[in-house]
C-alpha cells in the first residue's frame, strides 16, 4: 500500500458527500480528509469538521460562517466562505482525489478548477460535463489532471472499458430503472407529487437527482455525460430499462459481445472505485446475490412517457450552447416541481420551450456557458410565469 491519498470533498453534506465520506472513515490508513465544501448546511457540517478535522473547511453561503466557526476553530481548520471557499477546497495542494459532489451548475467552476489545477476529479456533479464537456476535458489535458466517473452507470462503462479499444466498441448501454412512475398510468403523470417522485424504488439520491430520475431526464444528461467521458456520438449511446439495477451498463463491441458490470445499488461502490483507481481492495459493499435476484428484465423505453430523454439527445445533437440550456431549464422546472408550482408533466415542456426560445452559440470559454446558463434560467422563469 502506498501513501495515503489527500481528499477534497465538494459537497460534502450531500447524499454523494455523505457516503463519500463514511467510506473514508472505514479506511484511515488509505485516505486522509484534507478539505471539505458545502454550500448551506452549516450543521451537518460543523459535525464532518469535528470528526475528520480537515486542513481546510468552506461553506458557499456565507451566511453561515458563524455556525461553523467554533467548530472549524476546535478541529483547528482553515474556514473560507463562498466562490473562494468552494474554489480552495477544489484546488487544495494536499489533495490527491477531489470528490466533485456539488449538485446542479453551482459545482461546474470549482470542478473546472480542480482539473485545471491537474487533480484527480471523481466526478459525480454530471452538470460540469453537460455544460461544459470541451472545456472539462480541454483542461485536464493541459494539466494532467484526470477524471474518473462516479455515477454508477459511467463507472460501469469505465471499468468494462479497461484496457478495451474504442475502436472495438459498437455502443454504450445505460441502464435506468424507470423511477417511481415507469408503470404509472399516464394521465396520472400530471397529479404526481413531489413527494411521490422523490420515493426512487431503488437508489437513496437526493431531490433533484431523484426527480431527475423520475422524468429520466438523469439519464439523457448521463447520455451526454457518456459521450463527452468515452468520446462516441449520441447515436452510439443507448438506454434501457432495467428495473433491479443491478447491471449498471453495459457495453457492445463490434463482434456481438457484450460488456456488463454488476452490482449492488450502494453508491459506495463506484465512489470506492474511483477514490481508489487504478487500486481495488475490499470494501463496505457486498457482491450482488444473484440467485436471490432471480430475473434480470430489460425493456425498451418508452419516449412518449419520458419525454425528457429525447429532449436531451435533441440538445446534445444541436451541441454549443444547447446543453448548458438543457441543464439549467431543468433545474429550475425541478425546482418549480419541488415547490408545487409546476405539474410534473410541466417539467418536460419548460425545458422544451427553454430550447425552443434559444439560438444556440459556442460553448468555447467558461463566459460562454455561464451566459447561456444564465440565459436559460431566466427563459425558464418567464415561462413558469406564463404557466409552465
Amino acid at each position: 500500500m502506498g501513501p495515503r491519498r489527500g481528499v477534497a470533498v465538494l459537497g460534502s453534506t450531500g447524499s454523494i458527500g455523505v457516503q463519500t465520506l463514511d467510506l473514508l472513515a472505514r479506511f484511515p490508513e488509505r485516505f486522509e480528509v484534507v478539505a471539505l465544501a458545502a454550500g448551506r448546511n452549516a450543521d451537518l457540517l460543523a459535525q464532518q469538521v469535528l470528526l475528520h478535522r480537515p486542513a481546510l473547511v468552506a461553506i458557499g453561503d456565507s451566511r453561515r460562517r458563524d455556525a461553523l466557526a467554533a467548530a472549524a476553530g476546535e478541529a483547528g481548520s482553515e474556514l473560507v466562505t463562498g466562490l473562494e471557499g468552494l474554489l480552495a477546497v477544489a484546488t487544495h495542494p494536499r489533495a490527491d482525489v477531489v470528490l466533485a459532489g456539488i449538485v446542479g451548475a453551482a459545482g461546474l467552476l470549482p470542478t473546472y478548477e480542480a482539473l485545471r489545477a491537474g487533480r484527480t476529479v471523481a466526478l459525480a456533479n454530471k452538470e460540469s460535463l453537460v455544460m461544459a464537456g470541451a472545456l472539462m476535458q480541454q483542461a485536464a489535458a493541459r494539466s494532467g489532471g484526470t477524471l474518473i466517473p462516479v455515477d454508477s452507470e459511467h463507472s460501469a462503462l469505465h471499468q468494462c472499458l479497461r484496457g478495451a479499444s474504442m475502436d472495438h466498441v459498437r455502443r454504450l448501454i445505460l441502464t435506468a430503472s424507470g423511477g417511481p412512475f415507469r408503470t404509472t398510468p399516464r394521465e396520472r403523470l400530471e397529479k404526481v407529487t413531489p413527494e411521490e417522485a422523490v420515493r426512487h424504488p431503488v437508489w437513496d439520491m437526493g431531490p433533484k437527482i431523484s426527480v431527475d430520475s423520475a422524468t429520466l431526464m438523469n439519464k439523457g444528461l448521463e447520455v451526454i455525460e457518456a459521450h463527452w467521458l468515452f468520446g462516441l456520438p449520441g447515436n452510439r449511446v443507448d438506454v434501457v430499462l432495467h428495473p433491479q439495477s443491478t447491471v449498471h451498463s453495459m457495453v457492445e463491441m463490434v463482434d456481438g459481445s457484450v460488456i456488463s458490470q454488476m452490482g449492488v445499488p450502494d453508491m459506495r461502490g463506484p465512489i470506492q472505485y474511483a477514490l481508489a483507481f487504478p487500486d481495488r481492495f475490499p470494501g463496505p459493499v457486498p457482491a450482488p446475490d444473484l440467485p436471490a435476484i432471480g430475473t434480470l428484465e430489460f425493456f425498451p423505453v418508452d419516449r412518449d412517457r419520458f419525454p425528457c430523454l429525447s429532449i436531451a439527445y435533441d440538445a446534445l445533437a444541436v451541441g454549443g450552447t444547447a446543453p448548458a440550456v438543457l441543464n439549467a431549464a431543468n433545474e429550475i422546472a425541478v425546482e418549480a416541481f419541488l415547490d408545487r408550482r409546476l405539474p410534473f408533466t410541466g417539467i418536460a415542456r419548460v425545458v422544451a420551450g427553454a430550447l425552443g426560445r434559444h439560438r444556440p452559440g459556442p460553448a468555447e470559454t467558461m463566459d460562454e456557458v455561464m451566459d447561456a446558463d444564465r440565459w436559460a434560467r431566466r427563459a425558464a422563469g418567464e415561462l413558469l410565469a406564463q404557466g409552465g
